[in-house]
């Protein structure tokens, strides 16, 4: 191998210091500020991206809170719609209950001076037909005619002895 021969070991080295200088001055004044520059603009893209990461995030907050204050008003004003529909429904049913309960109270007053004016009616009728009753009675048992007042004379002292 020709590399490994020591008698051409310093045109080697030179060509090699050569080359790194070369190289090196390549890499100072053409590749590396290029790369610098490329690293540069990435950084302020990510900050700038970063500072509008920070806006954008603050805007949504800032949103969400404007968000959760109307929901917060509008559940409050519909807790309130509630209320008011609540007791206005309230009275109606009070007062369609009190209308109710006259009418109720009127039916039935009515219907005891019916109950009164029919009992009254019937009594007068057991009256009559006792005092009939009475009558026929008697003239079959015991064969004699007993006049009407009679009869009834006698029924009244019977209603009398029971009540």
């Amino acid at each position: 191998m020709p590399q490994l021969d020591p008698s051409s070991f310093a045109p080697q080295l030179v060509w090699l210091a050569i080359t790194f200088v070369v190289l090196l001055l390549l890499m100072w004044r053409i590749a590396l500020p290029r790369v610098g520059e490329v690293v540069v603009i990435r950084e302020e893209r990510v900050q700038g991206n970063l500072k509008k990461a920070e806006q954008l995030k603050a805007e949504a907050e800032g949103t969400l809170a404007d968000y959760n204050k109307t929901l917060a008003e509008a559940r409050a004003s519909a807790q309130a719609a509630n209320n008011r529909a609540a007791q206005a429904i309230a009275a109606e049913t009070a007062k369609r209950e009190e209308a109710f309960g006259k009418r109720l109270a009127e039916q039935g007053d009515a219907a005891e001076k019916r109950i009164a004016g029919a009992k009254a009616q019937a009594l007068s009728s057991i009256r009559t037909i006792s005092a009939d009753l009475a009558q026929s009675i008697t003239q079959k048992l015991v064969g004699a005619q007993v006049g009407t007042d009679a009869a009834a004379g006698a029924v009244d002292a019977a209603i009398k002895e029971r009540a």
